[in-house]
């Protein structure tokens, strides 16, 4: 296929780096210049894109000619002003990672940006696209007979390090329960077909980066809480999150129960971190328990090994990618909406003010 789709990418860390991979593997795209101050960063997407253009302001990115898509992969903290640069500068099709939002008061700013702005916008919630949760969320209608019960747990491995370690303090990164769990909320929302209506957390820090230091401050980023989440449907979910859980076998368990049975998806936690004496890393299940006849029906759902090299989230990025790009060609819809952005958001800074005041928080 021929080219058509000229990445220019607004941060090159980590997450930017696994998305410059797997736009190489989707047809008809490739990243032609990026927006990354670091140097390291700089030098790590070089690597990856020999001939990449690298500028050193949105601005310039944007005046780049041959860019006509974009990826914004920055510090939480960033988004929404660079969401208005480019409204004001030149509106192109936008890929935005989680959160959309960090602050309660950028909600009206992100509400007005959605209505004005004239060109596709996706948020990127990849865990939608994970093999295992799409088999998951295709079957669990069937499967429970309408989900009325919705559980994800997530243990996991501490927060990795950043550039200028944004990411150990709430004010930049909007607080675990928006920079991690904002995946979750959203999973709920899509999985449950219902909004929600209130919310109640209980959350903390308790293991991690407590000795840690940065410019004389103690970081204050939660390491584990709980979150419970009562829908309009009348249907239920909860979230429990422990970061000081590397040892696990899955690092996401999802588990929907109905009248008709359960169903759960089982996700393995990202194959770089797999001890190499244990052998092969997990490969992600699925189990769908019926009550009757009774009896758990287990299933392997293997992810193509090439995806798995190309990032820490079960293939996800590339069939996000690939769907971003149908969107643009064929003139779609996005379908994770900046509605479905800020909705996550916004439930995620719920579950913040519920944890903080030991109170529920009607929405």
């Amino acid at each position: 296929m021929k080219t058509d789709l000229r990445y220019g990418i607004i941060g090159c860390g980590m997450m930017g780096q696994e998305h410059i991979r797997n736009i190489a593997l989707v047809d008809g795209a490739e990243v032609v210049a990026i927006c990354e101050p670091d140097p390291g960063m700089q030098a790590a997407a070089r690597a990856l894109v020999p001939g990449l253009q690298v500028v050193e302001t949105i601005a310039d990115l944007l005046a780049v000619e041959a860019v006509n898509t974009l990826l914004i992969a920055s510090p939480n903290y960033l988004h929404v002003d660079q969401l208005d640069q480019i409204a004001r500068t030149r509106p192109l099709p936008i890929l935005i990672e989680k959160p959309l939002y960090t602050a309660p008061d950028d909600a009206d700013r992100i509400a007005a940006f959605a209505a004005a702005y004239p060109a596709l916008t996706w948020v990127a919630m990849e865990y939608r696209y994970m093999p295992p949760i799409a088999a998951f969320l295709e079957q669990a209608e069937a499967a429970t007979g309408g989900i009325r019960m919705l559980t994800i747990r997530e243990h996991r491995f501490p927060f990795l390090q950043k550039v200028g370690d944004w990411n150990r303090f709430n004010a930049k990164s909007g607080g675990t329960l928006v920079e991690k769990c904002c995946h979750f909320f959203d999973l709920m929302r899509l999985a449950l077909r219902s909004e929600p209506v209130r919310i109640m957390a209980s959350a903390g820090q308790s293991v991690n980066h407590l000795d840690e230091r940065y410019g004389g401050a103690a970081p204050d980023i939660w390491d584990n809480g709980y979150v419970i989440v009562d829908f309009a449907s009348g249907a239920r979910a909860m979230l429990e999150l422990c970061m000081f859980a590397e040892g696990s076998r899955y690092q996401e368990e999802v588990c929907a129960t109905g009248p008709s049975g359960k169903i759960e998806a089982l996700v393995p936690g990202p194959g770089r971190f797999w001890p190499e004496h244990l052998g092969a890393a997990p490969v992600p299940r699925l189990i769908v328990s019926p009550r009757d006849p009774k009896g758990p029906v287990e299933m392997d759902i293997p992810v193509d090994p090439t995806l798995l090299e190309a990032g820490d989230h079960n293939g996800s990025t590339f069939y996000q990618h690939r769907l971003f790009a149908q969107a643009i060609r064929q003139g779609g819809a996005p379908a994770v909406s900046l509605n479905d952005g800020a909705m996550a958001v916004r439930m995620g800074l719920a579950a913040q003010q519920s944890a903080l005041t030991g109170q529920a928080v009607t929405l």
